[in-house]
């Protein structure tokens, strides 16, 4: 193992670990919510959270057949709120909360939402709500009373489900009717379009899809004869439930659908962590008490190195583990944390009592306790976390080491190059980019950690820095660079990254994610590369993707994702580098999992519409040139044999289908030979008119002939086109599906569902499903008819009358 794995094999933050939630009999303790640094003190925010906590607890507990509710939660307060009844913290902190009150990314930013990075049924990131939103009541109306939507967001974090509503397809086609995307189909309402001035007028239809236009607004009825779905429309009174599959809306083109193709009831009793406790729990006897709450508050961070000094360190490691906890003593942990150092082997002896960090004295004396001979054996773990870096790369070379590194204009104080080398001290040339070079007169240099350190002074200049180290031996040369926040109030660009999982067998495929953002709003388009070396030096290096296909869950939230299928036996890191790609990197609005805002109500038929929600900027912003590199926590493998398993194929999740006249486009991301890494070697298409069969029983639909078709390297864009045998009539929906094979005849699950209409443009436009509106319509005509007979009726009988007293009138005269 060279540097570059060593170096980042270190310490263990106390701050950043977490206990996760657990059931405790039938109610969820471990409850972490945790109010940012940045919120003010606010005794109300708090008895909002309780309130909201509590009166979600009910929700549940109603939501799941009684059978779960919320027994207790921690608060976490910020350390600059004046201590009252609150507890010391232990180790809670607000980078692992499950629950985080923050400010968004933008003033009028307000929507609860959930972060979600994995599969269908996998635990989200966190919950996210704002002060404003917990402290503005008249927000209650936009998005439902917060209990409410708290469970809606808990079924996000804890259970992996999606929403069941769709902003960006609103509406779809059923057989001919226009549809509004929801769960159950038993919702009813109207659809109007709100002008500006405020009335409603009829929607219109968009004269290319044929759909109703993107200013069209579906109203729901306030009183539903439907309870169900909680991830739909979690505000309706009424709605007190999840979809079960005998409700679930297979046809809305939906998040639920394209990840889980699925009802929400099945994947939380079939699918989530918590599937084997649900079908086994019988309600308790009694209603569930409120939660209880306990109130903490941390000072400042505590953070203990744990070194390991057992025979496996002996050589070059236990120097390039004393390296790099030097550097971290030196440029990474702040001013008034404290720290410890435990080192052990065989056992474990304390070197260090925690010390505050409150000066460079403090810190050399902490780095001269650092130990420096390994002996024993192995018999405790590594934790291992990393502090924000902009650079960390290395080379073996006789000649130069080049490069260059990007200072963005969020970063720049505090910005440090270290260089480590192996043998013989090098030269050193750094330039900045008004042209200042720096060289080894302007560095310091430790013989016996064998490192040389450039302090940029004050604020470092934003744009590329230039480095070149020389040596005239072969040796092992690496650089690190890393900077804090240029200004207090504008925090930087962060890269975060994990596995999906800590240990593997190999039976399930392993994900790398990394998040890239600044203040909740996601960084897109950037290049993000990820390398993930063994224990033996075995390295395997791939570009993580955004594209919302094989392990990425969505397209354009600013979290690259890729499944890892080169495991090997033993423990494993992970770096992940990223830059801006090309100049094309953006920072752009969220893409979230949360409860939909509600524009209004259908009440006894008339629509009483609600405020508009605030409107937040959605234009992406360019980004600078920028570098990053992070680390994960180390993970192990152990494999039942010496090679890793063969995965399949990755299910598609992004299938479309459009119908022009009588052809049929459809359109997917490749996946690839073993999940989502290299090249498929065929694919299978069918068809039918009947959903419900095709994604039951995929191979029973009509096959589609694909002998044109040659699949491309995994995560290119593939298209096919094709007429059927018979002509398609107009309102015709068919359902599509796609499964792919590769070399050894390994198939794939059965992609999403998509489904295309024919509709050609007619004098008047398609029928709307439109329960209400077309009551109403009943109402009127059934009126109109009626006052119509009548009319007919009234001068009939007059005209007969008339007429009998004519000829009344003929008989006298002729008498």
């Amino acid at each position: 193992m060279d540097s570059r794995a060593v170096f980042v094999l270190l310490w263990m933050l106390l701050s950043s670990t977490s206990t996760g939630i657990k059931l405790d009999g039938n109610g969820y303790v471990d409850i972490i919510i945790a109010i940012g640094s940045r919120v003010p003190q606010d005794d109300m925010l708090i008895d909002k959270i309780k309130e909201m906590v509590t009166e979600g607890s009910y929700y549940l507990y109603d939501a799941l057949d009684e059978k779960v509710y919320f027994k207790d939660a921690t608060i976490l307060v910020p350390s600059h709120w004046s201590v009252k009844d609150f507890s010391k913290a232990r180790t809670e902190s607000f980078e692992k909360a499950h629950i985080k009150i923050d400010y968004a990314n933008s003033v009028n930013n307000i929507e609860p939402y959930t972060k979600q990075y994995g599969e269908c049924g996998d635990e989200g990131e966190f919950i996210h709500f704002t002060p404003e939103y917990l402290l503005n009541d008249t927000l209650i109306e936009l998005y439902g009373s917060r209990g409410r939507v708290l469970v809606h967001e808990w079924a996000h974090l804890r259970w992996g489900v999606y929403d069941e509503n769709n902003d960006k397809k609103p509406f779809y086609y059923s057989n001919g009717r226009i549809e509004p995307t929801r769960c159950s189909k038993n919702i009813e309402g109207q659809f109007y379009e709100v002008t500006a001035g405020g009335s409603l007028q009829q929607c219109r239809t968009d004269p290319e899809t044929l759909l109703l236009t993107k200013e069209c607004t579906f109203f729901p009825d306030r009183n539903q004869i439907t309870n169900s779905s909680i991830m739909f429309l979690p505000s309706l009174d009424p709605v007190t439930a999840f979809c079960h599959e005998n409700e679930h809306n297979y046809e809305a083109p939906n998040m639920q659908n394209i990840k889980c193709g699925k009802a929400t009831w099945t994947v939380i009793f079939e699918d989530s962590v918590d599937k084997d406790a649900l079908r086994s729990l019988k309600p308790p006897e009694s209603p569930p008490p409120p939660p209880s709450f306990k109130i903490v508050q941390r000072k400042q961070r505590v953070v203990c190195l744990i070194l390991d000094v057992s025979g496996s360190m002996r050589g070059s490691r236990i120097l390039l583990q004393q390296q790099a906890a030097t550097h971290f003593l030196r440029n990474i942990i702040e001013e008034q944390a404290s720290v410890g150092i435990v080192q052990f082997s065989t056992s474990a002896s304390t070197l260090s009592p925690l010390t505050t960090i409150d000066s460079d004295n403090t810190r050399e004396n902490l780095i001269k306790m650092l130990p420096k001979v390994a002996d024993g054996w192995t018999n405790m773990c590594l934790g291992l976390s990393q502090g924000l870096q902009l650079e960390s790369v290395g080379e073996r070379t006789s000649d130069w080491f080049n490069g260059t590194v990007s200072v963005d204009q969020t970063v720049g104080n505090k910005t440090s190059f270290v260089i480590i080398y192996e043998l013989s001290f090098p030269s050193v040339y750094i330039q900045s980019p008004s042209g200042l070079i720096y060289t080894q007169t302007n560095t310091s240099h430790d013989k016996l950690l064998k490192t040389v350190t450039l302090n940029v002074p004050g604020t470092a200049e934003p744009g590329d820095w230039q480095y070149s180290i020389q040596t005239t031996i072969l040796q092992a040369l690496t650089l690190t660079v890393t900077s804090q926040a240029a200004q207090a109030d504008v925090p930087p660009i962060t890269v975060k990254t994990r596995m999906n999982q800590k240990s593997s067998d190999g039976t399930k495929p392993m994900i790398v994610f990394a998040e890239v953002s600044q203040n909740y709003r996601p960084v897109i388009n950037a290049e993000v590369w990820a390398t993930l070396e063994s224990e033996t030096g075995i390295e395997h290096t791939f570009q993580l993707l955004d594209n919302g296909a094989g392990a990425d869950a969505s397209q354009g939230d600013g979290i690259y994702s890729r499944y890892f299928t080169k495991m090997v036996n033993g423990r494993s890191s992970l770096k992940v580098r990223v830059k801006n790609q090309e100049g094309q990197t953006r920072l752009a609005a969220p893409k979230k999992s949360g409860a939909p805002y509600v524009p209004g109500y259908v009440v006894n038929g008339v629509v009483q519409l609600n405020p508009p929600k605030p409107p937040v900027s959605e234009e992406p912003l360019e980004v600078g040139s920028f570098t990053r590199t992070a680390t994960g926590e180390s993970f192990e493998v152990t494999l039942s044999g010496t090679a890793p398993p063969n995965f399949p194929p990755n299910r598609i999740t992004d299938l479309s289908a459009e119908i022009h006249e009588d052809t049929v486009l459809l359109s997917w991301t490749a996946p690839g030979e073993d999940l989502d890494q290299g090249t498929a070697k065929s694919y299978e298409i069918r068809w039918s008119f009947d959903l419900d069969m095709l994604r039951d029983s995929f191979s029973n639909g009509h096959v589609v002939n694909t002998a044109a078709v040659s699949p491309q390297e995994a995560g290119s864009v593939e298209q096919h086109s094709f007429n059927l045998s018979f002509p398609i009539q107009n309102g015709t929906t068919l359902s599509f599906a796609i499964q792919s094979e590769d070399e050894v005849n390994a198939t794939s699950e059965t992609s999403n569902i998509a489904q295309a209409s024919k509709i050609l443009r007619a004098p008047k436009p398609p029928g709307i499903s439109n329960p209400g509106m077309n009551l109403t319509v009943l109402v009127i005509s059934v009126c109109v008819v009626t006052m119509v007979i009548c009319f007919i009726v009234a001068v009939t009988t007059w005209a007969v009358k008339r007429k009998k007293l004519s000829s009344e009138s003929k008989v006298e005269l002729t008498i």
